[in-house]
């Protein structure tokens, strides 16, 4: 995403206490929560459908990498990007900043499949979707 000036969104989170593992740093499985959290929150500012009765978003491939550890006390920032528009899949990149840009703790992205809810195949992704992420 660092070719990207601009984030598709960007989600500012004050760390919580219970987000730390033994080290007193942020748990590694917490920058996924982070990282849901900040998708969710996109998508449903989108201010149109984008999970239905009928279809829904799945978790393809998730890619993470690791940069440093995040100390508390810090209040971080999880911006998203897009960095690819299928038929029915969206990649978004992450990417997992201090309140100023720096430093970065995590960067990657993900993969998301929109699926007909009945037959489990792959659908066409939301309009609002699409467009959102520059289709």
């Amino acid at each position: 995403m660092s070719d990207t000036p601009d984030p598709l969104f960007r989600m500012p989170i004050a760390l919580r206490w219970r987000d730390l593992d033994a080290f007193n740093h942020v748990n590694n499985s917490n920058f996924m929560t982070y990282l849901e959290e900040a998708r969710i929150r996109w998508f449903d500012s989108l201010g149109e459908d984008w999970v239905t009765d009928t279809t829904a978003p799945l978790l393809a491939a998730v890619q993470m990498n690791y940069r440093v550890p995040i100390p508390y006390p810090a209040n971080v920032v999880v911006e998203l990007g897009c960095e690819r528009l299928g038929t029915s899949s969206v990649t978004l990149s992450h990417r997992i900043v201090g309140e100023d840009g720096t430093p970065l703790y995590a960067d990657g992205h993900v993969v998301m499949v929109w699926i007909d809810r009945a037959s489990g195949r792959p659908t066409p992704l939301p309009d609002a979707v699409r467009r959102a992420a520059g289709g």
